[in-house]
């Protein structure tokens, strides 16, 4: 007698997970969440804290427009520097780079074409730094460490060759109008306007475009980039020219801030977007990282020296307190890793 047929087998019945697959994808979701979530309840705890210790200083319109244009500048600068952490790399030169765009474009000779000389030199100057540094990387062969450090002290070195040491006063009414209150559109200052639409941009093409998702590729596994079809040579290439232009809009946006050009304009930037980007989550191994918390990371900090300012603390608790946040988000990072 032949075995009565089983009965098929139900088509709502799971199919067991693979092994490389531990997690689902809304758990991936709900960590990134979770990870915003924080990051604003730390900034909210700040705003709480400068608000009780320095209620009138710290709360009023003045100090928190000063916060946010202090933010706009590093801001735009951690923007670019994500991106470029998220396909695996690093950028040590973006401070020297904006010097270098900063003093370049307030030269004699460039102010005497006016509000587009100075803002096409700063622009162009970036853009300059960030192709070398990516022709050195993507296509030299260099470790991104080496070629940025050298770019790091070969710009400081022609920023102090062409200010030889002396400060570059701005003479264009146009640039320093913009630093000025009225030039204030509603209570926001046209800096803290251009800092929130390259956010805007840099969100919108890291999470909507294939640029974005061939970047998070390179930096998840760079071979299997390259057998999708993925010239990643080519993409490591276009994430330093974007971390260069980024740093010559924040060198145009220290000009206005500043009123002038300087040799040591960008000061440790470097150290600062890096650690703004790894407090928002982007993993230094690469594959992983997101532009909003990038910019919670930096108000985060700018929160932090302000705060310390209006209470007149030391520089060096400021720097300590730096360091301890890094490393409690490292370990942060490395615990979310593992889960």
């Amino acid at each position: 007698m032949t075995q009565p047929a089983s009965p098929a087998r139900p088509v709502t019945d799971k199919i067991p997970p693979a092994d490389g697959d531990k997690s689902p994808w809304w758990s991936v979701v709900f960590r990134a969440d979770l990870r915003t979530l924080s990051l604003l309840g730390v900034l909210a705890a700040l705003v709480v804290i400068g608000g009780v210790t320095e209620p009138d200083a710290f709360l009023d319109t003045d100090n928190l427009q000063l916060v946010l244009t202090q933010a706009s500048v590093i801001g735009v600068v951690t923007v670019g520097m994500t991106f470029v952490i998220i396909s695996g790399g690093i950028d040590l030169s973006v401070g020297a780079i904006v010097a270098l765009a900063s003093v370049w474009a307030t030269t004699v000779a460039t102010q005497d074409y006016g509000f587009a000389g100075i803002l096409f030199t700063a622009v162009v100057v970036g853009l300059g730094c960030g192709l070398v540094n990516g022709l050195l990387i993507a296509y030299g062969g260099m470790v991104p460490f080496i070629a940025t450090l050298a770019m790091l002290a070969s710009g400081r070195g022609l920023a102090l060759e062409i200010t030889d040491g002396k400060t570059q006063m701005v003479t264009v009414d146009g640039v320093l109008k913009l630093g000025e209150r009225d030039s204030y559109i509603l209570g926001i200052p046209p800096l803290v306007m251009v800092f929130a639409a390259v956010t805007v941009v840099g969100w919108l093409l890291l999470n909507r475009t294939t640029f974005g998702r061939r970047s998070v590729a390179v930096g998840g596994n760079p071979e299997a980039a390259r057998l999708a079809g993925i010239d990643v040579r080519r993409q490591r290439l276009y994430l330093y020219l974007l971390s260069g232009l980024c740093c010559g809009i924040a060198a145009f946006l220290l000009i206005i801030l500043s009123g002038s050009g300087q040799n040591t304009n960008g000061n440790l930037y470097e150290l600062d977007a890096i650690a703004a980007a790894i407090i928002g989550g982007t993993l230094l191994s690469g594959g992983r990282g997101t532009i909003t918390g990038s910019v919670l990371g930096v108000l985060i900090f700018i929160t932090i020296q302000n705060i310390f300012a209006l209470n007149n603390l030391e520089t060096a608790v400021q720097q300590i307190a730096k360091g301890a946040i890094i490393v409690a988000a490292v370990l942060v990072q490395r615990r979310t890793a593992t889960t």
